[in-house]
């Protein structure tokens, strides 16, 4: 869905965001292979709600994590590890400085998808790439570190899309592990949602049209258990930190959602913390 979102975005004259190999990841996928990857193939253009709204919430996520990552490489944290990566291609799409080393976690299955569906594009990541097939509930810092991360390097940490999925003490245990394996002058960006949303957000034509467009239930996906506040240990671990609304960051690039009434996006929260 991301990825659609993703390859749509791309074909925008005004894209806040673009990866070339977006569409390709939803056509290589029997379950989306027919999803629209281009604005003119959405219906109802901009007003529909999944590829509209809810698209241009994962365009703007995107270019404001991509911007984040690279000011925090450019000023020394040349190690980037992607919390969850996905079907993001940030490796092969960002201008990375020189001497960065990308090191993209998430589970065995999806790494061999998009290495399939890269390989036979002949992609070349613009730093050196290292995947790590892992499971981020369980300890996954042996194989990040086996994988040839080094603890005593500055880092920049991404977790786009992800906290929201996981479970209260994951969250959690995620977060004490960031913090055990980042040196000073490391860097955290990632996405958080405070709760699920009142009735009403629930309620909301944003998830009704994604489970009646390609059939996914958001709303089952998001862990139920009250949110921890993660800002707020990354704080008593001595970090730094800032929190925006998605909404601040639509205004100063001119695109993206604005606030509505019931707004599912409401409770959702970027949050960028720095280790000095």
């Amino acid at each position: 869905m991301v990825a659609a979102a993703r390859a749509i975005e791309t074909h925008r004259v005004d894209a806040l965001a673009r990866d070339v190999h977006a569409e390709h990841f939803v056509r290589a996928a029997r379950a989306s292979a027919h999803w629209p990857t281009r604005p003119r193939q959405v219906p109802g253009g901009d007003a529909n709600p999944l590829w509209g709204r809810l698209g241009r919430y994962f365009a703007l996520r995107t270019r404001v994590l991509d911007d984040f990552a690279l000011r925090s490489a450019r000023a020394g944290a040349r190690q980037v590890v992607l919390l969850g990566a996905g079907l993001d291609a940030r490796a092969f799409r960002v201008d990375w400085p020189p001497g960065c080393a990308v090191f993209e976690i998430d589970h065995a299955q999806v790494l061999a998808f998009k290495r399939g569906v890269l390989e036979g594009r002949r992609a070349t990541p613009r730093a050196a790439r290292v995947t790590v097939a892992a499971d981020l509930r369980d300890d996954w810092a042996g194989a990040l570190t086996a994988a040839g991360f080094d603890p005593s390097a500055p880092t920049t940490w991404l977790a786009e899309g992800l906290l929201l999925y996981l479970p209260h003490a994951a969250e959690r245990h995620l977060v004490a592990t960031v913090d055990r394996l980042s040196a000073p002058g490391s860097a955290l960006g990632y996405e958080a949602k405070l709760d699920i949303g009142a009735p009403t957000a629930r309620n909301s034509p944003l998830y009704s049209a994604t489970k009646r467009q390609i059939g996914v239930d958001l709303l089952a996906l998001f862990d139920g258990e009250p949110r921890p506040d993660s800002a707020a240990d990354l704080r008593a671990r001595g970090w730094s930190t800032s929190v925006h609304t998605p909404f601040d960051f639509t205004r100063r690039h001119g695109r993206g959602p604005l606030p509505e009434p019931n707004d599912p996006l409401a409770p959702n929260r970027w949050i960028f913390a720095h280790l000095p």
